[in-house]
């Protein structure tokens, strides 16, 4: 599927990797819906879009929220008069051990809330948004150039990583998530595909010490930080390849943890 003129919805869209996949569609001449709970930050990105060559929108939403979900999809629908691709890129992490114990004594546990936030926004928030992307897609007219794609973000650690309870669980669903899709939904043209990111450079990880990202890259045989650029490369690749559905691309630098 070709990204020019093409509709593109992402989640997350306003800041980080959400931004940087947005930006290099537009780059591309792709017409973004950018989905985010910061109104400022989605101003600022929907600007960017547009300087790169794309049209471009912002929309608040909570993603945990069905009824906000719906009605801004349904938006979307009429704003552009049609969806093509859906990236489900809005996270949440809460990292924190099952449980502390010091002395023989129980000092702390992952709290039910540090447990649900996270499950709320990376695993119903993916549900939601994909749920309401596929409704719009599998009603639409469908061809080569405009057909239907849906791409969930998941991390290298839903295999599993200390101290991550909550965030691999949902990464291992939206996962999972993938393949389902892929099954259900190539009938109405739809295709479904996941991108697994190890350490992206990011904000965050600019703002950490350098003894603590010099552990992390330890454990990457690269021996660095991917680019935010190369995770925004994935996505484009699963766009425009219409023959990949119901696959994970790991972007991770070999990592394993």
């Amino acid at each position: 599927m070709q990204v020019k003129d093409n509709v593109f919805a992402i989640t997350g869209g306003g800041q980080g990797l959400g931004r940087a996949m947005a930006l290099d569609l537009a780059a591309s001449g792709a017409k973004l819906a950018l989905i985010d709970l910061s109104e400022a930050k989605l101003n600022e990105t929907a600007e960017a879009c547009r300087e790169a060559g794309g049209e471009a929108r912002g929309y608040v939403c909570n993603v945990t929220e069905e009824s906000s979900v719906e009605s801004t999809f349904l938006q979307i629908k009429r704003d552009f008069g049609e969806l093509n691709g859906l990236i489900n890129n809005a996270g949440l992490m809460r990292d924190g051990m099952l449980i502390k114990v010091k002395d023989g004594e129980l000092v702390d546990k992952m709290s039910q809330q540090q447990w649900q936030s996270v499950i709320d926004v990376n695993l119903t928030g993916t549900f939601l948004c994909g749920r309401e992307a596929a409704s719009i897609m599998a009603t639409q007219p469908q061809t080569k150039e405009k057909g239907g794609v849906i791409i969930n973000i998941s991390s290298v650690s839903r295999a599993g990583n200390m101290g991550q309870t909550n965030y691999s669980s949902t990464k291992a669903g939206v996962a999972t998530m993938v393949v389902s899709w892929a099954g259900e939904l190539a009938r109405h043209g739809i295709r479904v595909g996941g991108i697994a990111p190890g350490v992206i450079a990011t904000d965050m990880t600019a703002q950490m010490k350098p003894e603590a990202v010099e552990r992390m890259l330890k454990a990457v045989p690269l021996r660095r930080l991917g680019e935010q650029s190369e995770l925004a490369h994935s996505a484009r690749y699963i766009i425009e390849n219409d023959f990949f559905t119901g696959r994970i691309l790991e972007i991770d630098g070999g990592i394993r943890i």
